[in-house]
């Protein structure tokens, strides 16, 4: 399957600096970079020899570029024709989304269509931050914090023109709304591709590892749209119950669950379960079998806008095997 990385971040965050780079630079990777941009300039004017229209373009070092205006389920396609004709060859896609969009409608496009979800991977979303505008841009944007909300990696840029301080204040606060993106910082673009590929943030039965920690300093200044919360429990939780449960609270409050994930002790499973969502679509899987003497317990994650916190955490108690 080919790995899909949905580059976002907003407006001026360097995204269009770390895509140019990726169509210029000798990296050795063939990479097909689709800018989804719903009319916003993107990518440099010498890259897209003609604002209008959609095109194809073969770069110097071998990766390929392609504006979409339109359908990118369509352009996924193309492309999937084209290399399998022979016609183009690349290894892996990278999507940069426009600077106001929320990443969740592109990371459905390959839950939805089947053909899509076949052929493709989705591997990741990587967020850009401004280091310098992220504070207003996540007070003043709900976009903004989407962007966050949905991070598999977080990577700040223009570091070097704020304090240490304002640094350590913003990358609480980004851990704060999304504690399982680590977060990188970057300089003019200048993040080493290893860095945003291959993460298998999307891949089910990629390690989930979470801070245990990070709810305990729940002081906090900001009011935020976007913000996360843990569930946890050593009981087992019975299957039936919990997918009941799920599918519930997805019907209604699945518009504003941006990202959800965890790794679940079911009672009666020799092995850990991993699932995870996006808005409206869930998904499980077999994990690793529990170790003999290793002890059980379930962990999940809820990164979404103004969720009933008490809600979740009681519906999911009350999925727990009352005794054992």
């Amino acid at each position: 399957m080919v790995p899909v990385t949905i580059l976002t971040g907003f407006l001026g965050s360097g995204k269009t600096t770390l895509v140019n780079r990726i169509l210029k630079e000798q990296h050795g990777h063939r990479i097909a970079v689709i800018e989804n941009e719903f009319g916003e300039a993107g990518v440099d004017n010498e890259i897209l020899l003609s604002e209008a229209g959609e095109q194809i373009i073969e770069m110097n070092n071998g990766c390929v570029c392609c504006t979409v205006r339109g359908d990118l389920i369509r352009i996924l396609g193309e492309l999937r024709e084209r290399r399998d004709s022979g016609k183009l060859k690349f290894e892996r896609v990278i999507i940069e989304t426009t600077g106001m969009a929320d990443p969740g409608p592109v990371a459905q496009s390959f839950f939805i269509d089947e053909k899509i979800g076949n052929y493709y991977l989705l591997d990741s979303v990587i967020t850009l931050v401004d280091a310098k505008h992220a504070a207003r841009q996540l007070d003043e944007f709900h976009e903004a914090q989407e962007q966050v909300g949905f991070a598999d990696r977080i990577l700040m840029s223009k570091t070097d023109l704020v304090s240490e301080s304002e640094q350590e204040t913003l990358r609480k606060r980004l851990t704060k709304m999304n504690p399982r993106a680590p977060i990188k910082k970057v300089h003019f673009g200048n993040t080493p591709i290893e860095d945003i590929l291959d993460i298998r943030g999307f891949n089910l039965n990629a390690t989930l590892e979470l801070d245990p920690g990070f709810l305990e300093d729940s002081e906090h200044e900001h009011d935020e749209h976007v913000s996360s919360f843990a569930f946890r429990s050593d009981k087992p939780f019975e299957s039936a119950k919990l997918e009941e449960f799920l599918s519930g609270v997805v019907q209604i409050y699945g518009p504003d669950m941006l990202r959800y994930k965890g790794v679940l002790y079911m009672k009666g499973n020799t092995h850990r379960v991993v699932f995870q969502g996006v808005h409206m679509l869930m998904g499980g899987d077999l994990g690793r079998a529990w170790g003999k003497d290793e002890k059980r317990s379930s962990t999940m994650v809820f990164i979404g806008k103004n969720l009933p916190q008490d809600l979740f955490m009681k519906g999911l108690e009350q999925c727990l095997v009352e005794k054992q």
